[in-house]
């Protein structure tokens, strides 16, 4: 099993944990503090109005909006939930102006609308959702067969006993062993016991109770047997953290380390200069191979490349040791960058039979160690590995970059020449229609350049067929693409 640090570099703003296995960094999670929502919070709402004509209701959660109801989203204390037969009994019968609600945010307010809630309650924990007002256990469907679910729902039974409330399994609880089960159990059913106690005593408009931050989230889902330690930045944050894990994480709480060095906490183990390079196309492998990394909208492609990487007595061999050392990387960019959905790795073409199963059983290895879900089929007949990874967060490319305002995400830009012949086309479209002194081309400097030497051939040319003159003005804000032609 290796060796697991964490590092937690907090700030006002932000909050970025890097996570090391072996002395490598192997994933990053980044949070921002305005971009943080209020999806998962519980807060004790005020009913400010109730509009029969919409079965809505505008709900006092003490933000700057008054937040809304549906009453599809009430929660129905009977048990008995919506029958397709049975009429659903209206909003104005379930709840009244002035009453006090314990609500939980669905959806973020989004421009003028309010955000919108429910008050059928579910607490997130590590491998469970806690359902406190539900009495059933339900089971992701992603979770192997029919007899694999119902074991897992007969060891939840004995383990959650008939203390109330019900659970749904997540995927990540498949591999789950029964103490890990019954830790988070106690967890979520102590903090449902919080929010009770404080919707008892708090007035309406407060919130009872916030998703985790990133840094909590550390201590709930990352922290495991394998993590030697957590070093984090900030003495506020680090009480903060092991308040949190003295009240619910207790074992994680002797792992905690305040970092007091000199140096900034990621440049222990050259991380700043780590997620520089998970920002690239371009991603080298010690034997002097490379990948490379393309990220569109329908799927992720890694192609492999022996570059420079001649060290193996003959090209078969040569071949088959970039390719190995590529599964590994591969799967390491796919964790540290988040790349989810459909990717597709281009391994080096293999002659082998053997070369190709040892590849596909060590790339399968790798991403063995991967905590989100991933599935890979063998090769394709044109020698290619698809494979899915569940999205669960933004890649890191979308969280940290925009498209490029030159390209706008093309990657690529009109060569100057392609940009003169363009514009001298514009002008003869023009000359056609108007009839000014001069025609101004505004471009930027390199293809002012250009007209002015290799093109100024063909710009004179065309100047002498339409019988006007035409000058040039180099545009310093101009990106190389742009240009504008000004009828004097």
């Amino acid at each position: 099993m290796a060796n697991q640090d964490i590092l937690i570099n907090w700030a006002p703003q932000e909050t970025r944990v890097a996570v090391i296995e072996n002395g490598a960094l192997q994933e990053l999670f980044l949070e921002r503090t305005l971009e943080r929502g209020q999806v998962g919070n519980v807060y004790l709402g005020k009913v400010a109005r109730v509009l029969p004509g919409m079965q809505s209701a505008f709900i006092d959660i003490g933000l700057e909006r008054a937040a809304f109801l549906h009453v599809a989203d009430l929660h129905d204390p009977t048990g008995a939930g919506p029958r397709n037969d049975a009429p659903q009994v209206p909003i104005e019968k379930r709840v009244f102006e002035g009453q006090t609600l314990t609500v939980q945010v669905i959806k973020d307010a989004i421009g003028t609308k309010g955000a919108r809630l429910s008050s059928q309650i579910s607490i997130a924990g590590r491998m469970l959702v806690f359902l406190p007002q539900d009495k059933h256990i339900g089971i992701s469907q992603k979770i192997g067969s029919h007899e694999t679910r119902e074991a897992l729902r007969e060891r939840m039974h004995s383990l959650a006993g008939d203390v109330g409330g019900g659970f749904i399994l997540r995927t990540n609880a498949e591999e789950a062993t029964d103490a890990e089960l019954a830790e988070d159990i106690a967890y979520l059913r102590k903090t449902w016991t919080t929010i009770r106690e404080r919707s008892m005593s708090r007035p309406p408009g407060t919130l009872l109770h916030q998703d985790l931050s990133l840094a909590e989230r550390v201590l709930r889902d990352l922290t495991g047997e394998q993590t030697q330690t957590i070093r984090i930045d900030s003495k506020m944050q680090f009480d903060v953290l092991r308040g949190f894990g003295e009240s619910f994480m207790p074992g994680a709480v002797g792992k905690l380390d305040l970092y007091r060095g000199e140096r900034p906490i990621f440049d222990l183990f050259g991380i700043e200069e780590e997620i520089q390079r998970a920002l690239a196309r371009r991603v080298d492998l010690k034997s002097g191979g490379y990948l490379i990394v393309d990220q569109t909208e329908a799927l992720t492609t890694v192609d492999v490349n022996t570059g420079g990487y001649v060290g193996a007595r003959n090209f078969d061999d040569t071949i088959f040791k970039t390719n190995l050392e590529a599964a590994g990387a591969i799967a390491r960019q796919l964790r540290l960058r988040n790349l989810g959905g459909i990717i597709i790795a281009d391994f080096i073409d293999m002659v082998r039979e053997d070369h190709q199963q040892a590849v596909l059983a060590e790339f399968r290895k790798q991403l063995s160690r991967d905590r989100v879900r991933t599935t890979v089929s063998g090769f394709t007949q044109l020698g290619l590995v698809e494979m899915t990874r569940k999205r669960t967060r933004e890649s890191l490319a979308h969280m940290l970059c925009e498209p490029c305002p030159t390209c706008q995400g093309r990657g690529q830009v009109k060569t100057a020449r392609s940009v003169c012949y363009d514009i001298l086309r514009e002008i003869l479209r023009e000359a056609r229609q108007f009839s000014p002194k001069e025609f101004r081309v505004l471009a930027s400097a390199a293809v002012v350049e250009m007209l002015l030497d290799e093109e100024s051939t063909h710009l004179a040319g065309l100047s002498e067929f339409i019988g006007k003159p035409i000058s040039l003005s180099a545009e310093p804000t101009m990106n190389p693409e742009q240009y504008d032609i000004v009828l004097m």
